[in-house]
């Protein structure tokens, strides 16, 4: 400092006061730590928010996308209660209906008779099938059944 200090101005100034013209160091340290503290605040943020996605997605849940929809409409409208319900939902494994459901048609088409995978064609679902078989396929009782228009 080698101008002359104002009369009534202490004779010891603390470090981080500049002189006129030169940087202050000070404020570029604040503004370079402030900006490092608020990307990782935000990281932080979405890592946490990203929490229940993560645990559907690592333990094969059913429930993803529900998860994942209920996480987006909690980060898009700040309701807590979307990110709670979509936690809850990724840590309950829900029970799989379909694989016994599909073992019970099994039977019953099993014990009815049928061949599994075919269905039981009545009425309009023999008429579509002979249709979708295409001209060469129709019986002679199909095309008498079809009423004349003339």
């Amino acid at each position: 400092m080698s101008e002359s200090l104002h009369p009534s101005a202490p004779h010891d100034l603390p470090g981080f006061i500049t002189t006129p013209g030169d940087t202050d160091v000070l404020m570029v340290v604040v503004g370079i730590v402030l900006i490092a503290a608020v990307l990782a605040v935000g990281n932080l943020y979405l890592h946490l928010h990203t929490l229940p996605e993560r645990m559907a997605h690592r333990s094969q849940k059913l429930q993803f996308e529900i998860v994942a929809v209920l996480g987006l409409l909690a980060l898009f409208t700040h309701n807590h209660l979307f990110w709670v319900i979509g936690l809850l939902l990724a840590m309950v494994d829900l029970p799989d209906f379909g694989t016994p459901l599909g073992r019970i048609a099994g039977s019953v088409e099993k014990i009815a008779g049928v061949p599994p995978g075919d269905e039981a064609m009545s009425g309009e679902g023999a008429a579509h099938a002979a249709a979708a078989q295409g001209p060469d396929a129709k019986s002679d009782s199909a095309k008498s059944e079809v009423p004349s228009h003339a």
